[in-house]
């Protein structure tokens, strides 16, 4: 099994997610579902039956979370990266109808609500890896293969932790 990568700030988010699902938005459904089943007739009480499906979807995605966040590996920049498209660079390609693109390569758990972002998995990101500065890309599409050229490559930095 290939290992599931993702950024440091995307690790971060997740965990900042989980720490709030956990911490706070369960305990106030949880209340809510408590006042509300305290008010006879579950069957009918459309407070009970909202909130106790919303406790469902919460107690769901913390229990995913809590499994992914144990299995991801955590990939930093390092300075060797320079100059070529690895894991979390942010890439600007250009086609020859001068339309641009900007985007960062991450992994699956981050695209989600991210228009710059792409995973790692996508046809695009894997043309693109290794590739430098003014290299041409070949991108296999359903339309046909789409070229781009590289107009640049950054990456964030961030400390490792200790």
């Amino acid at each position: 099994m290939r290992a599931k990568l993702i950024t440091r700030d995307g690790f971060e988010a997740l965990k900042k997610e989980l720490d709030y699902l956990w911490r706070e938005h369960r305990p106030e459904i949880t209340r809510k579902v408590q006042w509300a089943a305290s008010l006879g007739d579950r069957s009918e009480n459309a407070d009970y039956q909202y909130n106790k499906k919303l406790l469902r979807q919460i107690d769901r995605r913390v229990r995913y979370l809590r499994r992914v966040l144990a299995e991801l590996t955590v990939v930093d920049a390092a300075p060797e990266q320079e100059g070529q498209v690895f894991f979390g660079a942010w890439v600007e390609i250009e086609n020859e109808e001068g339309e641009t693109k900007r985007f960062r390569i991450v992994g699956y758990d981050e695209i989600f609500d991210r228009k710059d972002y792409i995973s790692i998995d996508t046809p695009m990101a894997r043309a693109l890896l290794k590739k430098r500065v003014d290299d041409e890309v070949e991108v296999n599409t359903p339309q046909g293969p789409a070229y781009w050229v590289i107009n640049a490559i950054e990456y964030e930095h961030h400390k490792k932790a200790p």
